[in-house]
């Protein structure tokens, strides 16, 4: 096992895992965005909050991670929740996802930006894109510490500039630091049909 991926796997080993996983905040406020029907991927997915959130929604979901521990908290998750989800144990660097292959895919508190083409590749026509990740105008230490794994500002609206912008939000540090949706960016694109 690489010594990353057994890094990944003691922080999940160290989670509580009573407490079912939420899904990232854009794709829970805006899942009546959400197709009735399609193929779904989950992206790093960790315990896999989106995954639950969008197989319970009726898609057909995918759910990959470097972790094994985290696939299989997802896995209890899911046989809990009587909820079908193909979950991988998966480098999506080293194996990224085919051309056309889904409807929807969300990535949430992961960024690899050598993989945007590959995800904008894999939408189908009309598929929608959900991300949330950490940015570099940080209010608190929530988030990687290395500044490489953060966002400038408008840097998602560069790297999926491919996608027509559907939903945005990126607050910064502008007006009071105490309120609003700070440290994250909130993206959904659409791949044109």
């Amino acid at each position: 096992m690489a010594p990353d991926a057994e890094r990944w796997n003691e922080r999940y080993r160290a989670l509580d895992n009573s407490d079912c996983p939420q899904a990232c905040e854009v794709l829970e406020h805006y899942r009546h965005l959400l197709p009735h029907r399609g193929q779904a991927l989950d992206i790093a997915c960790g315990s896999g909050g989106n995954a639950l959130l969008l197989a319970a929604h009726g898609l057909s979901t995918s759910a990959w991670d470097y972790s094994a521990v985290a696939i299989d908290k997802l896995r209890q998750h899911a046989e809990q929740q009587d909820l079908h989800i193909h979950t991988e144990i998966r480098d999506v660097t080293a194996e990224p996802p085919t051309g056309g292959s889904f409807d929807v895919i969300v990535v949430s508190h992961y960024l690899e930006r050598g993989l945007c083409d590959s995800i904008i590749d894999a939408l189908k026509p009309g598929g929608l894109l959900f991300y949330q990740t950490f940015t570099v105008e940080k209010v608190t230490d929530n988030g990687p510490a290395n500044p490489d794994y953060r966002l400038a500002p408008n840097e998602l609206l560069s790297l999926f500039a491919g996608l027509r912008v559907v939903f945005y939000r990126e607050e910064g540090h502008l007006g009071d630091l105490e309120r609003g949706f700070r440290d994250r960016v909130q993206f959904i694109g659409c791949k044109s049909p």
